[in-house]
């Protein structure tokens, strides 16, 4: 039964990704990429002194770096990790060459979505902002119908699939390295899940902020020193991943074959790693504390960077790195996601490095689930105004996904994730270039001085009077 329900929902995930969402993704990107003049080559720079800018959070907001953190903190994860390995075996050494395409153009498309939540975000009743995609496609779109349907679609991904692919993998990790078993896995995660979702987004804030950046910052020492060891092996584990992404090298076709299987593979993963264009980063976006919407955008612009060039990389770079002897490209294996991960680096550094692996993982898996109860949170808030029993519920719903995550099929997850997750984005990318006019003129506001404070009224750089009442003039105002 768990094969055929796996089966079905991969049939369903396969067409949708290979008619759908690689098209869509890949133009958007380029079409803001263009619109903005490459602003995530253009403007590199600020992006990386705008997050450590603002660490003080004002007037009931959070922080850019809090913010940037929550956003960092859901998209470093399971996918960097797991998700890689899943890529590398079924798509080959290619899969990665497409992550780096979906990250560079997503850059754009990820400061496009983030810089429309600031400006069409609203305070929300405890003297916290909220928005996101829901919110901007109602007041931007004058929409609530599919508002309300991209909320439902983020809940289920992000409170229910999500959860259960983070405790999925945590399950498997103990499982196969310490034979815990997954009931024992699932009632811990149930009890550390439920302490922090039932406190709120600014709990959530508070343990991101410096658990996101550390696991990063530790990951990636862990591939410079597999890299460092082997120096000699970047410039052909290169031309690997290039031949491999136009079929120059059928030897290296991963199991699904060919150059479609690596498209389609590295396209997925690295959609459900960084979330360009999905529209759940913006929803943490929209709470930060920022003098103009833009630098909320390069700030979230910075987090694809982070996670699929940096950490995404890292991982690739481990596995390639053990060619030929734990990864086999084109050869069935018994090691799914982290396990093959955690393999590579056990080959290149000794089994000194498991413990580390699997606490990394570990910690990479619970700040996701958080992270992703912090988007699923503000989407229910949409749908219900923001009723206190909306967010009680959801906490029961994600403690729970958690637990069934921990007890389920690794294929049946991955792919009931992948078609929610393809709901989202497709709703996400048509608002978000119906509404681009509004961060294209936010955009030039912000070229033409960028130290004076964003004010949306009878600004001539904007399309027209932005429903708000945040960005408007008024003494001593702080957006």
């Amino acid at each position: 039964m768990a094969d055929a329900i796996a089966a079905y929902f991969g049939s369903i995930s396969d067409f949708l990704y290979t008619y759908i969402i690689i098209a869509l993704l890949l133009c958007a990107g380029v079409y803001f990429t263009v619109r903005t003049r490459a602003v995530q080559f253009s403007n590199f720079g600020k992006m990386v002194k705008t997050i450590f800018s603002s660490r003080e959070s004002r007037d009931g907001g959070i922080s850019s770096f809090q913010a940037f953190a929550i956003g960092l903190a859901s998209r470093v994860g399971t996918g960097n990790i797991a998700g890689v390995a899943i890529a590398l075996v079924l798509g080959g050494p290619g899969a990665v060459f497409w992550m780096w395409v979906v990250a560079l153009l997503g850059m754009a498309t990820a400061f496009v979505e983030a810089t429309m939540a600031q400006l069409f975000k609203v305070r929300w009743h405890d003297g916290t902002f909220r928005g996101g995609p829901a919110f901007y496609i109602q007041r931007g779109l004058g929409s609530r119908k599919w508002g309300v349907l991209f909320a439902v679609f983020l809940v289920f991904s992000f409170g229910i699939s999500y959860e259960m692919v983070q405790a999925n993998t945590i399950a498997a990790t103990l499982k196969d390295h310490y034979s815990v078993s997954p009931w024992i896995t699932a009632i811990v995660l149930l009890v550390l899940t439920g302490a922090v979702v039932f406190g709120g987004l600014k709990r959530v804030a508070k343990v991101t902020e410096w658990m996101a950046p550390i696991m990063a910052i530790v990951y990636i020492a862990i591939a410079l020193a597999v890299i460092v060891m082997n120096l000699e092996n970047i410039v052909p584990i290169m031309k690997l991943i290039f031949a491999s992404a136009f079929g120059l090298e059928q030897g290296l076709a991963g199991t699904a074959g060919g150059v479609v299987a690596a498209m389609l593979n590295g396209t997925r993963r690295g959609l459900f790693s960084n979330e360009a264009g999905e529209g759940s980063a913006p929803n943490a976006a929209s709470t930060a504390q920022v003098s103009h919407p833009v630098k909320q955008g390069f700030i979230q612009a910075m987090g694809v960077f982070v996670d699929t060039i940096l950490v995404c990389s890292a991982t690739a770079f481990i596995i390639l790195n053990s060619l030929g002897t734990v990864y086999k490209p084109g050869e069935e294996t018994s090691l799914d996601g982290a396990s093959l991960t955690i393999a590579a680096a056990t080959y290149e550094l000794g089994e000194w490095i498991v413990p580390i692996m699997v606490v990394l993982i570990l910690v990479f898996c619970y700040s996701s689930i958080i992270g992703n109860f912090a988007y699923a949170e503000i989407n229910i808030d949409f749908m219900t105004n923001g009723k206190a029993w909306g967010s009680k519920v959801l906490g029961g719903v994600v403690v729970l996904s958690v637990a069934i995550g921990s007890l389920s099929s690794l294929n049946a997850v991955w792919n009931f994730a992948d078609i929610t997750m393809a709901g989202m984005a497709v709703i996400n990318l048509v608002a978000i270039v119906l509404l681009g006019k509004w961060v294209f003129g936010a955009l030039r506001d912000f070229q033409a001085d960028p130290e004076k404070p964003f004010v949306a009224t009878n600004n001539p750089h904007m399309p027209g009077e932005l429903p708000s009442d945040i960005w408007v003039e008024r003494e001593n105002a702080q957006a």
